[in-house]
């Protein structure tokens, strides 16, 4: 995608779960097209280490505990809601705590900070939203009750903000990763494999990569660089969807 260097000059951007992995790569891009990027993290020191590279500003956050977040007002132009866990078990198994935590973070979080940010967007007439769902957003795999619940909530949730906002400048859309090599997948492959019951060197392309027609892991740059585009200037009629980087797995 053909960009320039300073399309996103003046904005401010809020990119979650930045320290690592896809935010990392997406606090990074949209930094090099011109945003002041705050780097939002319950690693602080990750976060730190990001925000230091690109001149950005670190904010160490539990984005699971929901009253500090209610409280909290934002000044931001670009949200990217990121930051996400994953829990591998079977439903009769799943920790009901667990659960809620992993809603609380994947949606309710998402929800409080569009909330915090939307009146300063609405005030000055443009807003970028980008939530990065996962192709879980929209088909499920056994063993992940959380995450398949969060996202597809994470996807209702954005159409929602997408009709609310356009009014006033503001699109939001999903970007639906299949899996991409980060710290969040590589720590699955073990999970993976044990209630599989299969070898770790099996879990990429026997578990991970077997609805794909395209057989590889996406590298974060490359989703970094789909939330950019929708940040961008050539982006204003694109929202309340979602678009899945998930090589062919959604087209069966």
């Amino acid at each position: 995608m053909t960009h320039t260097v300073d399309e996103l000059a003046g904005k401010r951007a809020l990119v979650t779960g930045a320290a690592s992995g896809i935010g990392e790569a997406v606090a990074r891009e949209l930094s090099a097209r011109g945003a002041s990027v705050i780097v939002a993290d319950l690693d602080g020191e990750g976060a730190a280490r990001v925000a230091g590279e690109i001149g950005g500003e670190p904010w160490m956050v539990d984005l699971s505990d929901l009253d500090a977040l209610a409280g909290h007002r934002v000044e931001a132009d670009i949200l990217v809601n990121n930051a996400g866990i994953q829990t591998v078990s079977p439903i009769e198994d799943f920790d009901p705590a667990r659960f809620r935590m992993m809603i609380d973070l994947m949606v309710t979080a998402p929800f409080l900070l569009t909330r915090a940010v939307l009146p300063g967007m609405y005030r000055s007439g443009w807003g970028r939203v980008v939530n990065v769902s996962s192709v879980h957003g929209l088909r499920a795999s056994p063993f992940k009750a959380a995450y398949v619940t969060a996202k597809h909530g994470l996807e209702g949730l954005s159409k929602v903000i997408a009709l609310e906002g356009a009014p006033h400048g503001v699109t939001s859309n999903c970007v639906g990763p299949g899996y991409v090599r980060t710290p969040l997948v590589e720590k699955q492959i073990a999970d993976q494999a044990r209630v599989h019951g299969i070898p770790e060197s099996e879990v990429i392309e026997k578990v991970m990569l077997t609805e794909n027609a395209i057989k590889r892991l996406l590298e974060p740059e490359e989703v970094a660089d789909l939330v950019a585009w929708l940040c961008g200037p050539t982006a204003r009629m694109v929202t309340g969807t979602s678009y899945v980087m998930d090589g062919g797995w959604t087209a069966r």
